[in-house]
């Protein structure tokens, strides 16, 4: 009895250790955004003072170093869209090879398994040469157009849910002279909620926490043009960091509340479309 209540109490205190020692960094975060000193404060965990002026500024208070309410609204409308159009590429293709037969299908399965296996930074010079031979640089509609044009090859988790749904609909449906798109579209989405939650949430995070690609693409240094991902590293500068640390702060704790409230919403059906889609590959 000993035993078996004191293996479970140490795993539960290392696990809190864990989690503590994981949330440290974002209480540091959240208090520095609230410091009434504008630079780092290297010395003290705790500011010595507190102040909303920071978000007021960020928010309000837009100059030629900081202008977040328009790079969130850039953020914003990229992530929408490469969302939308990423979303409809992954739950066609997962339906494709779920539930169609056709000639090379195990091969191109195989081929976008092993496509995923390479980092996508790595095409990231080639991804930007085409984009300037088509004048797409320095362009919202570019960027767009990387974060969707791969979203496919990320067919796994979705098809692994529609393995799931019983033959039997789709072939009763077939016999009532229904074709795919109506089989799709009428039968396999309306049962698939949790994993069009799953799809959707990690569609939009992909641009929403991107810096990379972003940071590639804009490259022209019009700050107006930028994602928040870029602004708030800007602030980072050597020249603008003393002035400016305490809004990046404040920057970084207002784009993870959208994203947060989203998650929370959608918790239950994120999860269900995670175990779902990892009972078959």
């Amino acid at each position: 009895m000993i035993k078996r209540f004191i293996k479970p109490t140490f795993r539960h205190i290392f696990l809190s250790f864990l989690s503590l020692f994981w949330l440290i960094p974002i209480f540091w975060l959240v208090l520095t955004s609230f410091s009434g000193y504008p630079g780092v404060h290297i010395s003290r965990f705790v500011p010595s003072s507190f102040t909303f002026s920071n978000y007021q500024l960020l928010l309000f208070g837009a100059d030629t170093v900081a202008q977040f309410p328009t790079w969130f609204l850039n953020t914003f409308i990229i992530a929408v869209f490469s969302c939308v159009i990423s979303s409809f590429y992954v739950l066609m293709v997962s339906y494709a090879v779920s539930c169609m037969r056709f000639k090379l299908r195990k091969t191109l399965m195989n081929l976008a398994v092993i496509l995923n296996l390479f980092p996508a930074f790595l095409s990231m010079i080639a991804v930007y040469f085409i984009l300037k031979s088509f004048n797409l640089t320095n362009s919202h509609i570019g960027l767009i157009l990387v974060y969707s044009g791969s979203a496919g090859l990320g067919y796994l988790i979705v098809k692994g849910f529609f393995d799931t749904i019983p033959a039997s609909l789709r072939e009763a449906a077939k016999i009532e002279g229904a074709n795919e798109a109506k089989i799709f579209t009428k039968i396999v989405l309306p049962i698939s909620k949790p994993i069009i939650v799953y799809t959707v949430i990690s569609a939009f995070l992909a641009p929403w926490m991107d810096f990379i690609f972003a940071r590639i693409i804009l490259n022209s240094g019009i700050s107006s043009d930028w994602t928040v991902a870029i602004g708030l590293y800007n602030m980072l500068d050597k020249n603008l960091i003393n002035l400016y640390f305490a809004r990046f702060c404040a920057g970084g704790v207002l784009i993870s509340i959208p994203i947060s409230i989203l998650f929370m919403i959608m918790q239950k059906f994120y999860v269900e479309g995670i175990t779902s889609g990892g009972v078959k590959g």
